[in-house]
C-alpha cells in the first residue's frame, strides 16, 4: 500500500463508524454504503485491505468490492478530487506505474467549444457488477439471466427514499426505506433524465417506482443504445428489452412513440392473452397501421424474459410472428382469450 493511499485512509477515518487499524494495510469499520447489520451495531464488516500494488475495498455484508478510489468518491468526493491529484502528482497514474517526475509533450491548443458532461447522480451508486455473486440484487438478476456486461450498466441503492429525495423530493416519509435496483433512464447522448427502482422485496405493493429527473422528457428505457436506422423493436418492461436487440422499453403508458419519427418499429407486448388491458393496446396499434408480435399458442410463458429462462429462440419467434393490418387482426382473434 503506497504512501497517498494511507494518508488518505487515515483522512477519511473520522467518517467510518468503528474504524480501526487491523494491521499493516488491513483497515476494519462498518460499511458505510448499505449501512451494516441493522439488528447489531458492533459489527463491522466493512474492509481497506492492499492487494499487489492496489488498496481496495470490500464488504462482507453488502457484497460490494471495488477499489478504494472509488470507494472514497462514493464517501467523500471532495476527498476524491484531493486523492486523484496527489496521485497524479506522484505518478501513480496508469497501471501503476510510479513516474516521480512526470514529463509531458508540449500540448497542442485546439479551441472547440468544451462539451461538459451534466453529473450523473448514478455516479454515487455502485454498479451491480461490482457486487459479491451472493448478494441479493445481483443474485436476483443473474436467475433472471442477465449477463455480467448489462451489469455494468445496473445500480444498486441500499436506501432508494433518501436517496432520491436527496436529489428529487418525492416521497413525503422515508420510513421503511428499501433496496431497490437502478435502472436508468437515458437520452441519445447518454444524460440521465431518470430512472426506475426495482424493489428486491417481493412482498411490496409498488415493485417499480419511476423517477423523472426532467418531466419533459419521454418515459423510455434504452434511447441511448438503439440504432434508428434499423428496426425498433418497443417492449413493454426494462428487463424484458435487455435481451432484445436495438429496443426500447415503456415505463409509461402516455409515451408517443409516432412523435419520434423513426421509420420503422415494432411493438413487442406481454403474452397475457387474457389481459384485458394489453388486448385493447395492441388493437389500437393495429388501428395505427403499426407493426405487433402476437406470441403463438404454443408458448405459455408470459414474457421475453420467462421466454429466454425456457430457452426459446426469440428472435426467431419475434421475426415470424411479427404482423400488421388485416393479417395482424386476425391472428389478434386467434390469439386473445377475452
Amino acid at each position: 500500500m503506497n504512501f497517498i493511499d494511507s494518508k488518505f485512509i487515515g483522512l477519511v477515518s473520522s467518517r467510518l463508524d468503528r474504524f480501526k487499524k487491523l494491521k499493516a494495510n488491513l483497515y476494519n469499520f462498518r460499511c458505510p454504503i448499505c449501512g451494516d447489520s441493522q439488528r447489531h451495531k458492533n459489527k463491522a464488516r466493512g474492509y481497506i485491505y492492499a492487494k499487489k500494488a492496489e488498496s481496495n475495498y470490500k464488504c462482507h455484508n453488502c457484497g460490494v468490492s471495488t477499489t478504494f478510489g472509488n470507494f472514497l468518491r462514493q464517501i467523500d468526493p471532495h476527498l476524491h478530487k484531493q486523492y486523484t491529484m496527489e496521485k497524479f502528482k506522484e505518478g501513480l497514474t496508469g497501471k501503476h506505474r510510479n513516474i516521480p517526475n512526470p514529463t509531458f509533450d508540449e500540448p497542442e491548443f485546439a479551441f472547440n467549444k468544451p462539451k461538459f458532461r451534466k453529473k450523473d447522480i448514478c455516479d454515487e451508486l455502485v454498479k451491480i457488477s461490482e457486487l459479491n455473486t451472493t448478494h441479493r440484487a445481483k443474485k436476483y438478476l443473474i436467475n433472471r439471466g442477465i449477463n455480467e456486461d448489462t451489469l455494468r450498466k445496473l445500480y444498486y441503492c441500499p436506501n432508494f427514499k433518501s436517496w432520491t429525495n436527496k436529489h428529487k423530493k418525492t416521497f413525503d416519509n422515508t420510513k421503511n426505506d428499501d433496496q431497490r435496483i437502478i435502472i436508468p433512464l437515458r437520452h441519445p447522448d447518454g444524460q440521465l433524465f431518470g430512472y426506475q427502482g426495482r424493489s428486491l422485496d417481493p412482498m411490496t405493493k409498488m415493485r417499480y417506482i419511476t423517477v423523472m429527473l426532467d418531466q419533459k422528457a419521454p418515459k423510455l428505457y434504452g434511447l441511448e443504445k438503439i440504432n434508428t436506422q434499423k428496426p425498433i423493436y418497443i417492449l413493454e418492461g426494462p428487463f424484458d428489452s435487455l435481451f432484445v436487440e436495438n429496443s426500447v422499453a415503456m415505463c409509461g403508458s402516455d409515451v408517443d412513440i409516432r412523435s419520434f419519427g423513426w421509420s420503422d418499429y415494432i411493438w413487442v407486448f406481454d403474452n397475457e392473452p387474457r389481459n384485458r388491458e394489453v388486448v385493447n393496446r395492441i388493437e389500437r396499434c393495429i388501428n395505427h397501421g403499426d407493426k405487433v408480435v402476437i406470441w403463438p399458442s404454443n408458448i405459455q410463458e408470459k414474457d421475453v424474459n420467462e421466454m429466454i429462462l425456457a430457452k426459446y429462440n426469440i428472435y426467431d419467434i419475434i421475426k415470424t410472428n411479427t404482423f400488421s393490418e388485416l393479417k395482424a387482426k386476425l391472428q389478434l382473434n386467434l390469439w386473445k382469450k377475452v
